[in-house]
């Protein structure tokens, strides 16, 4: 739009890094190994030359259950990455190629199951 400022990033990653208490019944990303994963993407994003990426930790972004979560803005795509390899191939083929890597990302479907009443 006119008038819009100039983005600071071309695309902005936030990686959920929320603690529930343990044993809780929709888990947490953090004990699922957000916050290594994290730290992995924000080295590797360096060493790749991405310098219009940013990489910040989240709070919970409500997909608990299918953690390790993180989200790609403008896009708005959704990601459950569980290893290194997996935030390798997000780095390359989504932020550096601008393609998805559909084996990894969440449906808008996957949320949490409804509140039960009362």
């Amino acid at each position: 739009m006119d008038g819009d400022p100039q983005l600071f990033y071309q695309a902005h990653v936030f990686v959920c890094t929320n603690e529930r208490p343990a044993g809780h019944p929709r888990g947490c990303c953090k004990h699922k190994g957000s916050e290594g994963l994290r730290d992995y993407m924000k080295a590797r994003a360096k060493e790749l030359g991405l310098p219009e990426t940013r990489i910040n930790s989240a709070g919970c972004l409500e997909r608990c259950e299918f953690g390790p979560a993180l989200v790609i803005y403008p896009e708005g795509v959704w990601y459950s990455p569980k290893t290194r390899d997996d935030i390798d191939e997000i780095l390359e083929t989504h932020l550096m190629r601008g393609k998805r890597v559909e084996r990894l990302m969440l449906k808008y479907e996957d949320r949490a199951p409804p509140k039960p009443k009362g």
